[in-house]
C-alpha cells in the first residue's frame, strides 16, 4: 500500500491514513458478509461463520454469488430461472468479451447475436446485454445443451463455464428445487435439454433414430438395454463400429437397486427420524474400478465420475429435509436423519444420478404422523444439517 497508494485509492501513506483505510476496509468487508448471511457478529467483536459462509468456503464460491442465490432462488424456480441465476454468479465476471481491432474480423458480439437467435430460451430485450460476461455465460450454457458448434475461443470459454456450473449446482441444494439443479447437472454432462428424450444421450442417437425408437415404444436407455440383439440391430440401423459405441454407453449406464427402511418409533416434532437406505449396483459388476465409474459423455469436455444424490423431501411443502451425495462402488448403506414439525407429512426419497438422465428413483416413503414435541428453535437447522451432511 505504501509502494502503490493509487491502486488502493489512497491519497496519503501516513501511519494514521493507512490505519484508517484498513479499519474501514475490514468494517465494510464484515458488513458485506453479514448482509449476505455468511457470518454473524455479536457484541461488535465475536465473528462466527454461518451455514452459507461455510458452504461458500467449502465450494470456493464468492459470497456475492451466495447472496445472489439466496435472494433470487425461490421454491418454484424453474429451469429458465436457474439458468439466469447461475449465469449471474460473480465467478463469471472473468469470462472475456473479445473485441477485434481489425474491422475485417467479426466482433464477438456479432457471433453472440447470431447464436442468440438460434437458442430456445430468451430474455427480455432490456436484459440481453451482449457485452456482459453474465449474458455470454447464459448463451454458452444454452449452446452446450443444444450441441451447437462454436469457434475455438468460445469453446474455451464454454469449458470454464461448465467446470463452474457443476460446482454451483451443489449450492442449489438448500431448497427442494435442488431437484431442478440436479436436472441442470445432468443436462450439462449429457448435453440434452430436460424436455428431450433420454435416448439422445446415447452415442449416435440422432433425431431420426430417437424417433424410430419412440415410435416402437423404446423410450428409455433401459428399454434399449433389454431388447433382443436382432431387434435392436434392426431398429437402430447402425454400423458395427457405431453399435460398439452404443454398447459401451448402455453398459456404463447405471443400474441401481434401492431399498429403504424407516426406523419405527414415536415420531415427535424436532426429534430425529432415521431412514436407512441401501444402494446396490448391478451384481454383474463384481469388481468395479474408477474407470468403470467414469461417465461416458462425448460432448462433455471434462472427465467425471458418476455420483448420486439422496434427497428426502416433502413435495407438498417443497421442503428439503436431508440431502447427501455419495459414490456407489458396489453396495452402500446410508443413514439419513431428519426432523419434522407436528402434523401429518407425506415424505419421499429421491435417488438422483448427477451424470446420466433417466436413471433416477422416486420413492414414496409414506405418511408420517408427528406428535407434538420440542421443536428446534432455529428454523434453518434442518437445512444447515443437510448441507453439513453433504459436505
Amino acid at each position: 500500500m505504501t509502494q502503490n497508494p493509487n491502486y488502493y485509492n489512497l491519497h496519503n501513506v501516513s501511519h494514521q491514513h493507512l490505519s484508517d483505510h484498513l479499519s474501514e476496509l475490514v468494517e465494510n468487508t464484515l458488513n458485506d458478509l453479514v448482509n449476505s448471511k455468511c457470518i454473524s457478529i455479536e457484541d461488535e467483536m465475536d465473528v462466527s461463520a454461518l451455514n452459507l459462509g461455510m458452504i461458500a468456503a467449502y465450494y470456493n464460491i464468492s459470497y456475492v454469488t451466495v447472496e445472489i442465490y439466496t435472494l433470487s432462488l425461490k421454491e418454484r424456480t424453474k429451469l429458465r430461472g436457474l439458468l439466469e441465476v447461475v449465469s449471474s454468479s460473480a465467478e463469471f465476471e472473468t469470462i472475456p468479451i473479445r473485441r477485434h481491432e481489425d474491422v475485417l474480423l467479426r466482433h464477438e458480439d456479432v457471433l453472440l447475436r447470431r447464436l442468440y437467435d438460434r437458442l430456445p430460451v430468451k430474455l427480455e430485450a432490456s436484459a440481453a446485454e451482449f457485452e456482459s460476461p453474465h449474458f455470454k455465460t447464459f448463451l454458452l450454457l444454452q449452446a452446450h445443451f443444444s450441441r451447437i458448434a462454436l469457434p475455438p475461443d468460445l469453446v474455451a470459454d464454454q469449458k470454464v463455464v461448465l467446470e463452474k456450473v457443476l460446482t454451483f449446482a451443489q449450492r442449489f441444494n438448500a431448497w427442494l428445487n435442488a431437484l431442478g439443479a440436479m436436472d441442470l447437472a445432468q443436462m450439462c454432462v449429457q448435453v440434452v435439454w430436460e424436455r428431450e428424450s433420454p435416448l439422445k444421450q446415447i452415442s449416435h442417437f440422432e433425431p431420426d433414430v430417437v424417433t424410430r425408437c419412440t415410435d416402437a415404444g423404446v423410450e428409455s436407455v433401459y428399454d434399449v438395454m433389454e431388447m433382443e440383439d436382432d431387434k435392436r440391430n434392426g431398429l437402430l440401423q447402425m454400423t458395427p463400429a457405431q453399435m460398439q459405441d452404443v454398447a459401451a454407453f448402455v453398459n456404463s449406464y447405471p443400474t441401481l437397486d434401492v431399498s429403504h427402511e424407516l426406523v419405527k418409533g414415536e415420531y415427535t416434532a424436532g426429534a430425529p427420524i432415521l431412514l436407512n437406505v441401501v444402494l446396490a449396483k448391478d451384481e454383474d459388476d463384481e469388481d468395479p474400478s474408477e474407470s468403470d465409474q467414469t461417465v461416458i459423455a462425448p460432448f462433455f469436455p471434462i472427465k467425471k465420475l458418476a455420483n448420486w444424490w439422496l434427497v428426502v423431501g416433502e413435495p407438498k411443502t417443497k421442503q428439503l429435509l436431508v440431502i447427501k451425495k455419495v459414490t456407489v462402488n458396489k453396495t452402500m448403506k446410508v443413514k439419513l436423519e431428519f426432523t419434522l414439525p407436528k402434523g401429518r407429512h407425506e415424505v419421499k426419497l429421491y435417488v438422483i444420478c448427477d451424470s446420466y438422465v433417466g436413471a433416477d428413483h422416486d420413492i414414496t416413503i409414506g405418511e408420517l404422523d408427528v406428535a407434538e414435541g420440542e421443536e428446534s428453535s432455529d428454523e434453518d437447522d434442518s437445512d444447515e444439517e443437510s448441507d453439513k451432511m453433504e459436505e
